[in-house]
């Protein structure tokens, strides 16, 4: 069992065993909370409701994601006490590193910033989305198409903006962006609370017949190969492990995950049920924006429309901030391990922010802007994946570290939960695996890694 005194014990690599400047220590548990939960609930039940409808109707989309937040309490809970013993910013990197080879623990980190990355571009799309629907004129000066989806002018102006809005923010500092995201994220549970029981009071029940898409496991399973992309979020907790104040307590950590992973739960079913409680949900599985159509055919106001584009709003930016963080606290881990450029590994001198890394995230951002619409479902899909790896190699190295039977016993759960995740999109049997196109960008970025990684190793030998 890790003892006491390890857990309070700075990791080998984090700026407090090394480096004379180091990050900031400027978070309270609430920025954890809202980081975990900020970082889980993006603009999804907004922008793809009509594909999670689609895939299991109303009822095997609830199902799907309480079963989906349930099976991840184990792994919710290895993570709370992993980051408790080991507050480093490499969370799955460190984890790894205690117990498995360097490559291994390379191979994790890489893997999990595929995970938060490419929620960044997802965003920066999302938010053209969202303004075209409000003002329809931006769908226009079509500059090309992917994937036979336009790629408008306006809307990558407006996603460009975002990027480079959340990019400066990061630079600036941790105090800054945490009080940012604190308040988009109490924006997005008010305006959700407002909506949300405003359809459910004025709903049918009927509209919920009928209850599948298809048969029930089925209709459930294909919603809980998607629930790891659009619950991912509550392990970044251990990415920013390393700023907490010199007050906070460590029992944080583990009551901010475990919170975030319920209250995520409570969300993604309660706005499911509204919108299929509004009006009949099959209607609203070609529509774009199905919560915001739903919503304003049942009612003859706008505003109710108006709240929900404004909670999406928030948060959009409050996700995209959230995965942002994550991302670059991955980078800059693997920098300063000398896995990659030591050059992400440094941290600014006056911000205490890690410059180089938030500003090598932010361009590859903005670059993927250019993607257009054509991201959003594969970026789920691969997403997904890249987060129930990583849960995996996690909850793997607790089970390595740990004597208790018990302790053992949830680290194998959360294990097998993982690894199902990953065979349901790798197993050609299963309705819903992998196409041509995703496998195509996992293999690009795995390609990418092993020629940084490679160029790194040549570079430390001379």
């Amino acid at each position: 069992m890790i003892s006491e005194p390890e857990r309070m014990t700075p990791n080998p690599g984090s700026p407090t065993a090394g480096p004379a400047i180091s990050l900031a220590r400027k978070l309270r548990t609430i920025d954890y909370f809202t980081l975990a939960f900020g970082t889980m609930v993006g603009t999804g039940w907004l922008v793809v409701m009509d594909d999670w409808l689609r895939r299991g109707g109303p009822l095997g989309a609830v199902i799907g994601f309480v079963v989906g937040g349930a099976v991840l309490l184990p792994i919710g809970y290895v993570y709370g006490r992993l980051v408790m013993a080991m507050p480093d910013a490499g969370s799955e990197i460190a984890y790894t590193a205690r117990v498995f080879p360097s490559p291994l623990s390379f191979a994790t980190g890489w893997i999990m910033i595929l995970a938060y990355l490419p929620v960044c571009p997802w965003e920066a799309v999302a938010v053209g989305k969202i303004a075209s629907y409000i003002f329809p004129a931006l769908n226009s000066m079509e500059l090309y198409r992917l994937a036979g989806k336009p790629v408008y002018l306006p809307h990558v102006v407006i996603g460009l903006v975002l990027t480079f809005t959340i990019t400066a923010l990061n630079f600036r500092g941790i105090r800054v962006t945490a009080s940012f995201h604190n308040w988009m994220t109490y924006g997005l549970l008010a305006l959700t609370l407002v909506f949300v029981s405003r359809g459910l009071a004025r709903g049918s029940l009927q509209n919920f017949a009928p209850l599948f898409s298809r048969t029930g496991w089925v209709s459930v399973l294909l919603v809980l190969q998607v629930v790891p992309f659009f619950m991912t979020g509550f392990e970044s907790v251990g990415k920013c492990a390393e700023e907490a104040s010199p007050e906070f307590r460590s029992r944080g950590f583990f009551r901010a995950i475990l919170l975030a992973l319920v209250v995520g739960v409570i969300f993604y079913a309660a706005v499911i049920s509204a919108v299929a409680c509004v009006h009949p949900w099959q209607a609203l599985t070609r529509e774009r924006f199905a919560t915001a159509v739903a919503f304003e055919r049942a009612f003859p106001s706008r505003w109710t429309v108006d709240v929900i584009l404004a909670a999406a709003l928030a948060s959009l930016v409050k996700i995209f901030n959230g995965n942002f963080i994550a991302a670059t606290r991955l980078l800059f881990a693997l920098g300063r391990r000398g896995l990659v450029s030591a050059r992400f590994g440094e941290v600014h001198a006056i911000n205490r922010t890690p410059g180089a890394a938030v500003v090598c995230l932010g361009l590859a951002s903005a670059a993927a802007v250019f993607l257009g619409e054509s991201i959003l479902v594969p970026i789920s899909e691969v997403g997904s994946m890249a987060s129930a790896v990583g849960w995996t190699a996690a909850c793997a190295a607790y089970c390595a570290m740990e004597a208790s039977l018990w302790q053992r016993a949830i680290a194998i759960a959360g294990m097998v939960v993982g690894a199902l995740l990953v065979l349901m999109k790798v197993s050609p049997f299963v309705p819903g695996h992998f196409d041509r196109y995703e496998y195509l960008a996992l293999g690009l970025w795995c390609l990418a890694g092993l020629l940084l990684r490679r160029r790194e190793r040549t570079a430390s030998r001379t």
